[in-house]
């Protein structure tokens, strides 16, 4: 990720992608467990929030703890991608986790459904 704007960006487009399909899903689908699709969309908020609030971090160390301006900017930068695969990576978990949730409230016909219209595209 760029920085924390677009990291913040992107948590809240995907997360609003995702929480699109689960609603349709919830108000569309006949014989979709609700229940199941209301708890994948709790935990896809969760994950939202949880990602944003953990980019509100900031770097703890002052250029004067450094030699130079340059190694400055360099540890800072390190960190910041550090942080941010590491918070990515758990987003991406919580989402995927979800979805594991999402797609078991679906019924056979609906998954066989979707199955066709993705080997279409």
């Amino acid at each position: 990720m760029a920085n924390k704007r677009e990291f913040k960006k992107y948590a809240d487009a995907l997360g609003a992608s995702v929480i699109d399909e689960m609603i349709s899903a919830y108000y569309n689908v006949k014989n979709a467990d609700r229940d199941k699709i209301a708890e994948s969309m709790q935990k896809v908020l969760g994950a939202i929030g949880k990602a944003k609030n953990n980019s509100n971090v900031y770097f703890d160390r002052g250029p004067k703890a450094f030699g130079s301006m340059a190694e400055y900017a360099k540890a800072k930068k390190k960190f910041f991608k550090a942080l941010f695969d590491k918070i990515e990576t758990e987003f991406s978990e919580e989402i995927n986790e979800a979805l594991k949730v999402f797609n078991a409230a679906l019924p056979a016909e609906e998954k066989a459904r979707n199955k066709e219209f993705a080997a279409a595209q």
